[in-house]
């Protein structure tokens, strides 16, 4: 009797995923949807608001999908843009609500966002293409667990194409009413848990980082950081940075945040856009991007800029401001993707095995900032050239990659379990 080796095995798997997923799809929209919850996703090439195609954005990047959702029983009014899916047809990104001026803001955002997702999941070693999705709404105002249902069923309906996960303005609490319609949500507080530890640690070590290139210090003992946004990771962050000896300057939108931040952890508070003008070494943006304007970056008195917020740089074009001040910039994509690898592994992972999983993060950053200096580019193109080389190397040496066992994530094991027990409710329906 002949057995198959591993790597016949480990290719009947990546096949098998395809296969039950394209099973799926159809079982799931033909079984769960009747034509009242299919209204919810709607697909179109022109923003209602915009008279400037999509196709024509300048954010536009061969986007693979883009979606706008509404449902006017619970307001819903949502964007899901997929820039790539992976192999196995999946991509994955945050949610994220957001009171947006306009439907123009929204879909600029979740285009970049959905990009830097890209490049995120291919620099962290995750089998899956990015994607995000925006909602417009004050989550204060306008959340509501019908809202969140909705937008589950939208996402359920694509099928498993795209996996939503926690963003600004959504929480945990929020995954767990998603899932309740879909099964493609990860970060929820009982399932694959809260990715803010894993993102505010991953951002440490950038930032650790960091300093260790560009200021040449060992430790952060009295290193003076300065942190635009003490929200969830923010906080987390600042409790890291405070533990190890750093002074902490800080601002947010919510005075309890700041307050907070003053009476546990000793930091100095400033108003607003006063962060910009901080003494400090470090420069940490981490709350909603687009921060490192041209008039920012004349404003810094810092030596690095290291944060957690996504999409930090209008434009490319910054990333050069920043040089030309001998500005260290810490690429905002690798300093905070703890959070998709804590997406991906936390249910399975202990804090001990987690905190050894980010490392990655240091090495991704050690070879940037080596690359940068010896091309001569900013490490923004460093970092969007070795994302682009790993998303190469994935779609060109799939079966190898996965063969040699590089590519095992829980978060493929998952997809393939959802993607089984879809198939076995259908069947019974």
């Amino acid at each position: 009797m002949t057995h198959a080796g591993p790597r016949a095995r480990r290719c009947r798997f990546a096949r098998s995923i395809g296969e039950l997923r394209g099973r799926a799809r159809t079982a799931c929209l033909r079984q769960r949807f009747s034509a009242d919850d299919a209204q919810v996703a709607v697909l179109s090439a022109r923003a209602p608001e915009s008279t400037v195609s999509v196709f024509e954005h300048p954010e536009f990047d061969q986007h693979e999908h883009i979606s706008y959702l509404c449902d006017a029983a619970t307001g819903l009014r949502a964007i899901v843009a997929i820039h790539t899916t992976s192999r196995l047809g999946i991509a994955g990104g945050g949610c994220r609500i957001w009171p947006y001026a306009t439907e123009d803001e929204a879909l600029r955002d979740v285009l970049r966002l959905s990009k830097a997702m890209t490049y995120k999941l291919a620099l962290a070693g995750i089998p899956s293409g990015g994607a995000k999705s925006v909602v417009i709404a004050d989550p204060k105002r306008d959340k509501s667990e019908a809202l969140l249902r909705a937008l589950g069923r939208a996402v359920h309906a694509m099928a498993g194409r795209y996996v939503i996960a926690e963003d600004v303005g959504t929480t945990p609490a929020d995954m767990e009413i998603i899932a309740r319609e879909t099964p493609y949500c990860a970060g929820r507080a009982g399932g694959s848990g809260d990715t803010t530890p894993p993102t505010a640690y991953g951002t440490f070590l950038a930032l650790e980082c960091g300093v260790k290139h560009r200021l040449r210090r060992a430790d952060l003992t009295g290193v003076r950081v300065a942190i635009q946004g003490v929200g969830g990771v923010g906080f987390r962050l600042a409790q890291l940075l405070a533990a190890r000896g750093a002074k902490l300057v800080v601002t947010d939108l919510d005075q309890d945040k700041v307050r907070r931040a003053v009476a546990e952890l000793g930091a100095v508070a400033v108003d607003g856009a006063a962060i910009y003008d901080a003494d400090v070494e470090v420069f940490s943006p981490c709350a909603l991007g687009d921060v490192l304007t041209e008039q920012n970056i004349a404003r810094l008195r810092c030596a690095v800029v290291a944060g957690a917020a996504n999409n930090q740089l209008p434009t490319d074009a910054q990333a050069g401001s920043l040089a030309a001040r001998k500005i260290l910039y810490v690429p905002d994509f690798v300093a905070n993707m703890g959070g998709v690898m804590g997406a991906a592994r936390l249910s399975t992972a202990t804090d001990e095995k987690m905190h050894d999983a980010l490392q990655r993060i240091v090495h991704t950053l050690e070879r940037i900032f080596a690359d940068a200096e010896a091309t001569g580019v900013t490490t923004h193109v460093a970092a969007v050239a070795a994302a682009k080389a790993a998303i190469g190397a994935r779609n060109g040496g799939f079966g190898a990659k996965l063969a040699a066992g590089l590519w095992r994530s829980p978060m493929v094991a998952r997809t393939a379990l959802r993607v089984r027990n879809a198939l076995a409710s259908a069947r019974t329906r």
